[in-house]
């Protein structure tokens, strides 16, 4: 492999014994090499770009031992996953989740003011794994839709109560954070706050707008956040029982 393909390769999957399938996949914002253990999502290393995929790969197998020791708890989140049934309820933040068997072949979802009505053929099982994945499609949309009419309403509150400034608020889906601020004093959201009880959901958005303030970490910042939120370090462990893929 010449010098210039060792960098410019963009992702690699390894298969190891006892672990499974591991993706090494290079990212622009990585300044080290590190390994992500996610559920749903496996084990993936992040490459930063001055790093060969052959360096990853003898950092991977130096942590061999402590992927082992977490690997099981992951799994274990893992078996958490709900298995959406028709007969059970299951609400998000304004809407109550409907399974209907119809008589065609297809998957269709239809968000009414109160509900989400998933359709599904009456001829298979709503457990089956293709049924859920839409189902859980259905929720993120309705939950995308729940956090871009709430949220953006809550901050302004939050703002005009404890005299905070913020440019603009962004719903995404984000894979690791309920939240952040930018430099530029923009507020992103995570769509899947909605599933979170209102307390901590507040939490979240008063610790990005914390940061509209106080950039880092440090001191100052924790302070004024346990000032505005009477609670900081509680409700920060509190939030880490709650993880964005797995409901």
């Amino acid at each position: 492999m010449s010098l210039t393909s060792a960098y410019s390769l963009k992702s690699l999957q390894l298969h190891l014994p006892d672990i499974g399938l591991v993706l090494l996949q290079r990212s622009a914002k990585a300044k080290r090499i590190s390994i992500r253990l996610q559920p749903l999502k496996g084990i993936r290393v992040v490459v930063p770009p001055r790093a060969t995929f052959e360096e990853a790969q003898k950092f991977l197998e130096s942590k061999l031992d402590w992927i082992k020791l977490h690997l099981p708890k992951i799994e274990k989140q893992e078996t958490n996953l709900t298995v959406f049934r028709p007969d059970e309820n299951y609400y998000t933040f304004s809407h109550q989740l409907r399974l209907l068997p119809h008589d065609k072949a297809t998957l269709k979802a239809r968000l009414t003011a109160s509900e989400i009505q998933v359709f599904y053929p009456a001829y298979r099982n709503s457990s089956d794994d293709e049924v859920q994945q839409f189902i859980r499609k259905a929720l993120e949309e309705t939950y995308r839709a729940e956090a871009k009419q709430y949220l953006p309403t809550r901050v302004d509150y939050f703002a005009r109560q404890f005299g905070f400034s913020y440019q603009k608020v962004v719903i995404k889906k984000a894979g690791t954070r309920w939240g952040s601020c930018s430099y530029q004093n923009n507020i992103n959201l995570n769509l899947h706050l909605m599933r979170l009880p209102a307390h901590l959901r507040d939490y979240v958005i008063l610790h990005e707008l914390a940061h509209t303030v106080e950039k880092n970490h440090g001191p100052r910042f924790w302070a004024l956040l346990d000032k505005i939120s009477g609670n900081a370090v509680g409700l920060d462990k509190e939030i880490k029982n709650y993880c964005i893929e797995l409901y």
